[in-house]
């Protein structure tokens, strides 16, 4: 088999090849345009309103799929899902458009799934007025479906903006739309406001958005307003609840358009698994026919409002929605603001309204010139009755009418069809009493044609109707930021008494004393050892100082329990440590309390309170821990000050009291020098008096610093261990 290959530039095949697809991903399914629909929309809601279902009775939803084929080459399945989305049932719009009867799932649920499109019924709701208010009077645009057999509308002359009033998401090739919603009222208001005064303050009119799921929304001015402006931003939500005393309960009613019951659940049970939910003794999904409902029971004891407080911060019962107002205009995908969104609703609106009023127009002028024309025969009814009596052939009826009553052929030929038994004085006269008012019309129509502010006026009466009629009150209730209480809310941590271990190759071991008691063999790794242990209580804090100058901070709680024969969590897995980062020394804390005191090769000393590694946040890594100019060659733990042993590494020794080391607050500094070196020597090791054995302490001890020590008495040798 021969294969043709043809060279091309990369450039050249994405601009062949990619780009074609990208913009008609982009323009023909993702993006919504000004009317506020996508096309997949705007082909369901046409053919439903095509097959009579504005008003009339429902009719199989799988009639109506087969139906929105014609204009819609995509699956069923595909279109049936466009569908469950805009319906009543399914809960994702603040205005469904679509009446629906059976079970079409649930916008808030992840895993109730929607019947099959047999088993359902629907049909247009009463909002869908406004969406096809007009169309038959030529006020938007038409094109042949893809098979050139039908025509469909290019967009739908909706009478309000509702691009704005229900959520739109869309993901493109290499951009993205998610619109929420605004309460409906609020918006025609917004839009009445507008067009008054193009610079009004939306925002005293359209507070903030108004979600299908209700909820509270946390009001930030700064972040609405950014919305405004840009059309990007994130609002908070949060869930509804409330507390049922009697059965100590939680009830949530309503959550965050953005999140599903079943992640909600999920993350709690995994909280109360890992034990940071202690509280809660049960969670379960209570959604039936009558509404949402999540229920979490609690422990005896348990404050509620504390509990919200903290799954607020930990689960999805708090989530943001990511706005991102991209829409399609004039075939352009564009960000915009509320303030353009408006504006460029305002033109489509006022071209649809104009080419309404130029149809009616239309219409009634034709009206008017066929009733001047039968005015005329008025005159003389019988004449005309004669022309058409004596006129031989059918054909010279309409040229005999129009040469004996001076009239147009149009004019002709609708006498000509009027009836035998019409062609009375009653008849005519009652006809021609509406010339009066078509001339009217006709003037009145004509003069809004000619003012832009007439139109407008005509939209704000349009407006004004549609909130009466389909305005709600908000679903979404606005709390402001200052009202939230920041509750600092602790985990209930269980509380026990264990040992911590850490070993040279970077292991720690959580141990609980009653784990020790019955089994206190240890297993190390090869040429493993511990460099130090700390008995402590689980709601302790751990800090790992580093050889690069780092300390890593976390709560002993959050450390996995293990027993003395396991080789423990391995700190480089578990800290997100820098590479060939290695843990020297482990310290144990609960109130931050006594000193770390870093023992440097120069024979200076760095005295730091415990308190300069407290903060407020929960910061894990804190760097510059203590000073990196020269090596360290031990560090340590005071509880308070103490007599502690150096050692050179040429056997002198040093027994000091640490009370004479002054105390630095900076974490950085190089501290003071204690053990004075000889050039060439270097401090090698710094520990306890219980930790050495040697048999007179006073032969070492100095009562001033800094000192040089005294060289390891013979007697001594051997005993002592500077490794």
């Amino acid at each position: 088999m021969n294969y043709n290959f043809t060279d091309q530039t990369v450039t050249h095949a994405l601009e062949s090849n990619y780009m074609p697809y990208a913009m008609s991903v982009i323009v023909s399914r993702a993006i919504p345009e000004i009317d506020g629909f996508k096309p997949s929309h705007r082909k369901l809601l046409y053919t439903m309103y095509k097959m009579g279902l504005l008003g009339g009775d429902r009719t199989k939803s799988a009639n109506i799929v087969g139906q929105t084929m014609k204009l819609n080459p995509h699956g069923d399945m595909a279109i049936y899902e466009t569908m469950v989305r805009l319906t009543r049932d399914h809960g994702a719009l603040l205005h469904p458009f679509v009446d629906s009867k059976g079970n079409f799932g649930m916008h808030q649920s992840r895993d109730m799934a929607f019947a099959a499109s047999r088993y359902t019924e629907a049909r247009l709701d009463k909002v869908c007025d406004e969406l096809f208010r007009d169309i038959d009077k030529d006020n938007v645009d038409f094109v042949d479906n893809y098979d050139g057999k039908m025509k469909e509308p290019v967009l739908l002359p909706t009478a309000f903006p509702n691009i704005l009033v229900n959520a739109n998401q869309g993901i493109a090739v290499g951009m993205a739309s998610n619109i929420c919603s605004f309460n409906l009222a609020e918006v025609c208001n917004a839009e009445i406001e507008f067009l008054k005064n193009e610079k009004a303050n939306l925002m005293a009119v359209m507070s903030a958005p108004d979600f299908a799921t209700g909820g509270r929304l946390v009001y930030k001015e700064d972040d609405i307003k950014n919305i405004f402006e840009t059309g990007r931003g994130s609002v908070r939500v949060r869930a509804t609840y409330n507390y049922d005393k009697k059965n100590n309960c939680i009830e949530i009613t309503e959550i965050p358009y953005s999140t599903t019951i079943e992640a909600i659940i999920d993350k709690i049970i995994e909280l109360v698994k890992g034990g940071k939910a202690r509280e809660i003794a049960d969670v379960r999904d209570e959604t039936d026919k009558k509404g949402l409902k999540i229920a979490i029971d609690l422990k005896r004891g348990t404050d509620a409002e504390k509990l919200m407080a903290k799954l607020f911060k930990q689960t999805p019962l708090e989530d943001s929605f990511s706005c991102n107002f991209n829409i399609l205009v004039d075939g352009t995908p564009k960000v915009m603001g509320v303030r353009e969104i408006l504006s460029e609703w305002t033109k489509f609106r006022m071209d649809c309204v104009r080419r309404s009023l130029s149809f009616d127009l239309d219409k009634k002028s034709q009206r008017l010139h066929l009733l001047l024309g039968l005015e005329k025969i008025l005159v003389d009814i019988d004449k005309a009755i004669a022309i058409i009596r004596n006129t031989e052939e059918e054909a010279m009826v309409i040229p005999n009418l129009m040469e004996g009553f001076g009239i147009d052929m149009l004019q002709a030929e609708f006498i000509a069809e009027i009836k035998l038994r019409h062609l009375n004085k009653e008849y005519i006269l009652k006809r021609l009493a509406d010339i009066k008012d078509l001339k009217a019309d006709i003037a009145d129509i004509s003069k809004t044609l000619s003012s832009n502010l007439a139109v407008k006026k005509v939209i704000i009466k349009q407006l004004t109707e549609i909130a009466k009629k389909h305005g709600k009150p908000r679903r979404t209730q606005i709390i402001m930021e200052d009202e939230i209480k920041d509750v600092v809310v602790e985990n209930i941590v269980e509380n026990y008494n264990l040992r911590m271990y850490l070993t040279e190759q970077n292991y720690v071991k959580k141990v609980s004393l009653v784990s020790l008691r019955a089994s206190n063999a240890h297993k190390l790794k090869e040429d493993d050892r511990f460099v130090c242990e700390f008995e402590c209580e689980n709601v302790d804090d751990a800090l790992f100082f580093s050889d690069k100058s780092n300390v890593y901070k976390m709560k002993i709680a959050d450390l996995p329990d293990c027993k003395a024969s396991a080789l423990g969590e391995y700190l480089p897995n578990i800290l997100g440590m820098e590479e060939d980062e290695r843990i020297l020394y482990m310290a144990v804390t609960k109130d931050y309390s006594g000193y770390m005191l870093f023992a440097f090769e120069n024979g200076k000393m760095a005295k730091v309170p415990m308190k300069s590694y407290e903060t407020k946040t929960n910061r894990k890594k804190l760097m510059a821990a203590y000073s990196d100019k020269v090596p360290v060659a031990s560090i340590l733990f005071m509880a308070a000050d103490c007599e502690l042993v150096a050692f050179s590494d040429n056997n002198k020794v040093l027994i000091f009291d640490t009370s004479k080391v002054a105390e630095k607050s900076t974490r950085s500094t190089q501290g003071v020098q204690v053990m004075t070196q000889n050039k060439g020597n270097k401090l090698a090791k710094v520990c306890t008096l219980d930790a050495v054995t040697l048999k007179d302490f006073d032969a070492y001890r100095t009562k001033n610093i800094p000192a040089r020590g005294s060289y390891l008495k013979d007697e001594d040798m051997g005993q002592t261990s500077l490794m």
